[in-house]
């Protein structure tokens, strides 16, 4: 269910230029990492005209709060999911059924207890393992939760994407136009 949604590869964007590309190539979801109040409602209507679905890392937001009122206000406008490193913004995405992706960077065995941890206390719909390339610990991680894994970060090249597959993730999130495309 969540690979026909959001399909192997996901374009994970900065620039307006980008988030046009991405809209145009073959991925399902845009992960936009510099959203701003001003052109998000833009972004989103010119995302659902192509089909896709946009989600927006709400903790690099400009003007949108990193709030309850800043979760409403990403529901009101139509957003479709919400990314954060923030367990609290985690929690109300639920509370105000949103889509939640959880995001995490792995730098040693500790990160990895405190981020099973925060997925069993904020129950996201996803997390995303920063960067991408780790995958022992998406391994690790695959056995010890039920929580879909998004591996992002550092992802290069098209044996990365299927390294990353092979170990468990659901989905590949990459800055890389080049592998915006089916595999």
């Amino acid at each position: 269910m969540l690979n026909s949604f959001f399909g192997n590869i996901i374009a994970a964007v900065r620039t307006d230029e980008e988030f046009d590309n991405a809209i145009s190539s073959d991925v399902n979801v845009v992960f936009d990492l510099n959203p701003d109040i001003i052109t998000i409602g833009k972004k989103i209507k010119k995302a659902h005209e192509m089909d896709k679905k946009l989600f927006i890392h709400i903790d690099l937001a400009s003007g949108i709060g990193k709030d309850e009122s800043g979760i409403v206000f990403c529901k009101a406008i139509g957003v479709d999911g919400i990314i954060s490193t923030r367990v609290n913004i985690i929690k109300l995405a639920k509370e105000h059924n949103i889509f939640s992706i959880l995001r995490f960077f792995a730098v040693d065995s500790k990160s990895i207890g405190t981020t099973i941890s925060s997925i069993k206390s904020s129950k996201p719909d996803m997390i995303e393992i920063m960067p991408g390339i780790l995958f022992k610990v998406i391994k690790r991680l695959k056995n010890k939760i039920d929580t879909p894994i998004i591996a992002g970060g550092l992802i290069d090249t098209i044996d990365e994407i299927n390294s990353a597959l092979e170990s468990g993730a659901a989905a590949v999130s990459t800055g890389q136009e080049k592998l915006w495309r089916k595999i």
